[in-house]
């Protein structure tokens, strides 16, 4: 236990010393694109870089950080998941009216990227949406591992070490909320609502969205889960659904991360998990080990 203490403390620590570099030039900056989106890359890979540095200092081997993939139908239902959610959200977003169906110049905009003068909308959306569905998902995946190497791969069986699922699920939310602070008030990471509401909403669904990747990442064993799960969420809402979404007036309080919909949609998943969380048990984390 007070071997697992020293390395969170330690890996915290590294996060983030490395991760003020970066909220330093996006806030310089103003927005998350700065850099041509490096400094997000950046920003993104700080805790997988403390994951493998409190490894070299602890002597611990950096392929015990679950790199196995494990049973796919975890990382399938990761990948899924997400897409699950995000279109019930915006379902409800969208029949309410709360935003509207669709976004004409997205449209317009992607029907021109695919260099055509004219396709019918659906047309489009779909062929967009298979793109992205099967090749942007590997680049979303390349910045979400930066993350994942460090919250799920190093944090999560530390935590769990010391403590159970519900425990290890809210503060590993708690620090992953926190750690977006900075680019959330002081840049441009945010739907253009008071920093107060967006926060809060943020919040809600990040420690809400930790139940649900705590417990794929226990049940698989497998990092990737966590992966597959960020790098999902990212995509399909960030470059899918809020694109595709028209500013009714008060959209901007509901839609996206930094809207009132998708928190309640993740709390309740999380209270999902949760009452599956007696499916779990310490035989099926792994987490560095000593190198002799």
């Amino acid at each position: 236990m007070k071997e697992s203490r020293k390395a969170i403390l330690l890996f915290l620590l590294f996060t983030f010393a490395f991760s003020s570099i970066f909220y330093a030039l996006i806030i310089h900056a103003g927005k998350l694109s700065a850099g041509r989106g490096s400094f997000t890359t950046g920003l993104m890979w700080c805790p997988g870089l403390s994951a493998f540095l409190t490894c070299v200092i602890l002597k611990r081997k950096i392929s015990g950080l679950a790199w196995q993939w494990g049973n796919p139908k975890y990382q399938l239902w990761s990948y899924l998941l997400p897409l699950f959610y995000a279109t019930v959200a915006y379902l409800i977003i969208w029949l309410t009216g709360w935003g509207g169906f669709y976004n004409k110049e997205t449209v317009n905009n992607l029907t021109e990227s695919f260099g055509f003068k004219y396709l019918p909308a659906g047309v489009t959306i779909t062929l967009y949406f298979v793109l992205i569905a099967m090749f942007s998902i590997v680049k979303s995946m390349a910045n979400a591992a930066g993350e994942e190497i460090g919250w799920r791969g190093f944090l999560t069986p530390e935590l769990f070490k010391l403590t159970g699922y519900t425990q290890t699920s809210l503060i590993s939310g708690v620090i992953w909320a926190v750690w977006h602070v900075p680019i959330l008030v002081f840049a441009d990471y945010n739907s253009g609502t008071p920093a107060w509401y967006g926060l809060s909403c943020f919040a809600v669904m990040v420690i809400s969205s930790s139940f649900i990747f705590t417990w794929f990442r226990l049940k698989s064993g497998s990092l990737w889960t966590g992966v597959l799960l960020h790098a999902s969420h990212n995509l399909f809402i960030q470059a899918f659904f809020t694109p595709l979404t028209v500013d009714t007036g008060k959209t901007k309080y509901f839609y996206d991360e930094f809207g009132a919909v998708l928190p309640v949609i993740t709390l309740l998943l999380a209270i999902y998990f949760w009452r599956r969380r007696g499916e779990l048990s310490n035989e099926e984390i792994t987490s560095p080990t000593t190198i002799p």
